[in-house]
């Protein structure tokens, strides 16, 4: 089991709304669902049959319909597109196949897999107390969180805290963090454009709910778009600039994901770490939030 950090995956903001998403439960074949994520990803028939070792006819007659594609094929297909795990099991089953890959549950108590996960997931959030951290699923709900994550979320209205809490919503909300944000401006953009590159590659209706509502939040005003106090240096990532009673808090943040999950709930968590930003910061942080070990 590894885990691989770096930013969120990424794609062209904008082409999940450029395509339907038919999905196989609606009934679509195989080869109108590759289709549609060949488009989702800008390609053509022969650029995939290049990628895939086959040919642009082959793909032309897998996507009319004309040629049922073996289960290697539509494997190897959507491993090209990048298609996600629970589409490919969608895929395959559109195909008249069996999905490749389980459907597990993160809080399942009853599966010995996920407890491996869920232990060394544990791990990593205790070792980076007592600074932020958070276990994310596909749609940014907090399926788990440190000690630590008190120095963010203090003054956020309970309502905002009752499960599912979802980070992405506790941010932006008039009563939840966007109130203290010194640069909300900045983080709201870059917080919808996150949403944006996820639903470019996987487009969800909680997802697409999610977007939709929190875009209609109110924002700053454009002459105070990223008030707030000057960094002391130069920022190397956009910071989180957080105002607190104990002063200003600057976060920036690194995402892990597990590398070459075999399971959709595995591929579908991301640990956002919070790092700080400074030393102020730094210094606050062990002072008034201690690690609870």
């Amino acid at each position: 089991m590894s885990l691989t950090t770096g930013p969120a995956p990424t794609a062209t903001a904008g082409t999940a709304t450029a395509v339907g998403t038919a999905t196989a439960a609606d009934g679509a074949g195989v080869g109108p669902l590759l289709r549609q994520w060949r488009l989702r990803r800008r390609l053509s028939q022969l650029d995939l049959a290049l990628t895939a070792d086959s040919s642009a006819r082959h793909i032309s007659f897998i996507e009319n319909g004309r040629s049922r594609p073996s289960r290697a094929m539509v494997l190897r297909l959507a491993e090209h597109l990048g298609v996600p795990l629970r589409e490919r099991n969608s895929l395959l089953v559109a195909a008249g196949y069996a999905p490749a890959y389980r459907e597990s549950s993160f809080h399942d108590p009853d599966d010995p897999a996920m407890a491996a996960v869920r232990s060394a997931v544990d791990t990593l959030l205790r070792g980076h107390q007592p600074y932020p951290a958070v276990v994310l699923d596909a749609t940014h709900d907090v399926l788990a969180a440190n000690s630590g994550m008190a120095a963010l979320l203090g003054g956020v209205h309970e309502q905002l805290l009752r499960p599912p809490l979802n980070l992405i919503r506790v941010a932006l909300h008039p009563q939840g963090l966007a109130p203290r944000i010194a640069n909300l401006g900045q983080v709201r953009r870059h917080l919808l454009e996150r949403v944006e590159r996820h639903l470019a590659i996987r487009e969800t209706e909680p997802l697409r709910r999610l977007h939709t509502e929190v875009s209609r939040y109110p924002g700053p005003d454009e002459d105070d778009d990223d008030g707030g106090s000057t960094p002391s240096a130069p920022a190397v990532a956009l910071p989180v600039r957080l105002r607190t009673a104990h002063g200003e808090l600057a976060f920036v943040s690194t995402i892990a994901t597990f590398n070459s999950p075999l399971d959709v709930a595995v591929s579908e968590l991301a640990i956002e770490f919070f790092l700080p930003a400074d030393p102020a910061t730094a210094q606050i942080v062990r002072r008034e939030f201690p690690s609870a070990g």
